[in-house]
Order: C-alpha cells, then structure tokens, then sequence
C-alpha cells in the first residue's frame, strides 16, 4: 500500500484516549456492582405465554391490560403474524391463571383469543444460563488470545483482548447504567461484538505487522500512525455499512431483536474505536518493535565474521 500524502498522528491523543477508557471502564464496573444488570426471562426466571388471536392484536391495550391485573413486568410482543402475541412475565402464573387472563384478554378485545402455550422458567434454569453465558465469554477471550498469539505475537494478543475486553464491559455497563433489559438476544449480540472487534483489530494488526517488517527504521509511533491511517478508510466503510444495517434492525425489526441490535450498535461504535485506540496504546505500552516481529537484518559486517563451511 503506498504511503498516504497525509499521515495522521492517531497516537498523539493516546493519553486522553487512555483516561477517557479508563473512565468508562470504572464507571461500567460501578454501575455493574452497584445496580448489577436488568436481567430478562431467559435469566431470572418467569412465564411466557403464546396468545392467538382471531383478528389483529393491539399490543398497546394488551400491554395496558397486563397493567390493570397488576402485571407490571410484563413485556407484550408480536409473535410471528400480527395475530400472535408473546407475553413475558417475571411472575410465576401457572396454567388456570393463564387460562382467567386469556379470557380476560379476550373480553375486553371482543375477539377470540386461544392460549397456545404456558412455559415456566424456573431460577435455577436462569442461573445455569448466567453461568453458562459468562463462561461462553471468557472461553472465547481466551481462544481470542491464543489466536492472535500465535498469529502475529504476545504483545498484540494482549493488546486484542484488552480491546475486546474494553467493548464487552463498556456495553454492558452501558445496559445496566439505563437499566435495558439484557437477555440471551443481547448475549448473543455481545459474542457477534466479539468477533467484529477482533476482525478490526486483525486488519489494523497486520498492516503494523507489515509496515514494522519494512520500516525498519521507523519509531514504533510512527508506524502505528501510518498503519492506522492506510486502513482508516476501510475501518469507516466497514463500520459505517454495519451500522446501516443495525439502525434498520432498530428500528423495524420489531421488539423481539431490538436489545440484540442496540447491543451490536454500542458494539459497533466502541469496537471501532477501541480498534484505533485502545489496542495500539497496548501496543505502545509493551514497547513493541520491529524486532518483536521479524528477526534484525543481517549487516554485510556479520556476513563477514560467520565462519566459512567447508566443502565436503
């Protein structure tokens, strides 16, 4: 790649960009600590129940009768046509009760209303989920780790997984600051953030990886300007193309995917970000050289004082 008339000098903002991460970091695990995180059905436990009705549903008066019975966890969605309806509930209703409410449900909508399925959650369900999602975390920042160890070397492993760790937190600091609701849609959107940051990181990485093997003479800051601005354009689109189609997800997509798409928004943004930032200051403060990567250029000196090999 030729060397851009403009290189800019990313790295000279490292120091704020480092308070600011820091900041953010000890403001998520705050928030974490603190309120912890507004856990939905999958993990806390509850009721979920399939509605049918004869005609189009009005989630709003549904939602609106939900409140009336005192119901105030409910959360009303539609479920495959705009005639199913999914209520999740983090109260234990049972079966009869389930029954009174579809009846109750269908009164007032003067429409016939069929209760399709009543499925309990129980907390020890949830608690395995916790365990198992948190577990399904960490598995994959490890693997991350070994990958970019042996891919490139220790110093950009630690400075991927710093990234990513530094994605994961900050999002879900942000879900638990404002209290959205975090279910198996949003830990699913926290592994796709994985692997999107990580595909970033890995572009950024390897143009460094090539600019230190050729700019041997250069200073690692340097390098990292130059590498961050040869690959600027490409982080944007990639970004910025990702971003269109989460917005859409957002908005249209319907309640069901709406925490999973504002989880791989936050993602998005941050991941860039920390992409640019985050992982190359890791870099710079490991010290890492060219000789990290390549071993130094042999001098026609030490060609001179290698021993001559005798033909056999």
């Amino acid at each position: 790649m030729d060397t851009p008339k403009k290189i800019i000098d990313f790295m000279r903002w490292r120091g704020l960009a480092a308070l600011l991460s820091a900041i953010i970091l000890v403001a998520s695990i705050a928030s974490l600590a603190l309120q912890g995180l507004n856990l939905g059905l999958d993990f806390s436990g509850g009721t979920l129940l399939e509605l049918r009705y004869d005609r189009p549903a009005d989630v709003q008066q549904v939602r609106t009768q939900m409140l009336e019975q005192g119901l105030d966890s409910a959360v009303v969605v539609h479920f495959g046509s705009d005639k199913d309806i999914m209520v999740r509930l983090k109260d234990n209703l049972g079966q009869t009760r389930a029954e009174e409410l579809a009846a109750q449900l269908a009164q007032t909508a003067n429409a016939e209303v069929q209760l399709q399925r009543v499925e309990y959650v129980g907390p020890q369900i949830g608690e395995e989920l916790r365990e198992d999602g948190g577990l399904g975390l960490v598995t994959a920042l490890l693997i991350v780790m070994v990958y970019v160890a042996l891919r490139f070397q220790y110093k950009f492993s630690i400075g991927a997984v710093v990234a990513l760790f530094h994605d994961v937190l900050f999002t879900l600091g942000l879900f638990s600051l404002f209290q959205w609701q975090f279910d198996l849609t949003v830990l699913a959107a926290l592994l796709a953030l994985i692997g999107y940051s990580l595909n970033d990181t890995i572009v950024v990485f390897d143009r460094i990886r090539e600019n230190f093997r050729t700019l041997r003479d250069s200073s690692p800051t340097a390098t990292i300007n130059l590498s961050l601005t040869q690959t600027l354009s490409r982080t944007l689109v990639t970004s910025l193309t990702t971003l269109l189609v989460l917005l859409v997800l957002f908005f249209y997509g319907g309640e069901m995917i709406h925490n999973f798409a504002l989880g791989l928004i936050i993602g998005v943004l941050v991941g860039t970000y920390s992409s640019v930032f985050v992982a190359t200051n890791v870099l710079l403060a490991l010290k890492v050289a060219a000789i990290d990567l390549a071993p130094p250029e042999e001098t026609n000196q030490d060609r001179d004082l290698q021993p001559e090999v005798p033909y056999s």
